[in-house]
């Protein structure tokens, strides 16, 4: 049985000196990193392959990097699940992407709501975990 570990300013390696800083992840909890095949003496951090799920919060100058690029390139590393949390999208909401295709860069389960309103992470280690007004506050109003 694989035991998993939440992280926070961990990095993540997606390939030769490609890393990016998400806010959570949750990764094996192991004292062996997997091989990773983009690996050189340069990368650090968790590699892709152990990491399960990442989670952003999304910064005010960073909306683009963390809606845009970090959404793609989870994909493309083949993430099972991408959370965002974002208070700059329209009264705040929260997305779960699930079903990365890494071809595409670009994920197939996305469930997207409002501040206030649960969701829950469907699968891997945090499966049942539920996003809800405890986290994020109720649902604003326009």
């Amino acid at each position: 049985m694989d035991e998993y570990g939440a992280y926070q300013a961990r990095a993540v390696t997606l390939g030769r000196r490609r890393v990016w800083m998400p806010d959570v992840l949750v990764a094996a909890d192991s004292r062996e990193p997997e091989p990773h095949a983009d690996a050189d003496a340069e990368d650090i951090g968790v590699v892709a392959p152990a990491v399960r799920l990442v989670a952003e919060v999304v910064s005010g100058g960073r909306c683009h990097q963390d809606r845009v690029c970090k959404r793609r390139e989870y994909a493309r590393a083949g993430i099972p699940v991408y959370v965002i949390v974002d208070d700059y999208d329209n009264q705040g909401t929260v997305t779960v992407l699930t079903e990365p295709q890494p071809e595409k860069a670009d994920w197939v389960g996305v469930h997207r709501v409002p501040y206030g309103t649960e969701v829950t992470i469907p699968e891997g280690p945090a499966k049942g975990f539920v996003i809800g007004e405890t986290i994020t506050g109720p649902k604003r109003k326009a």
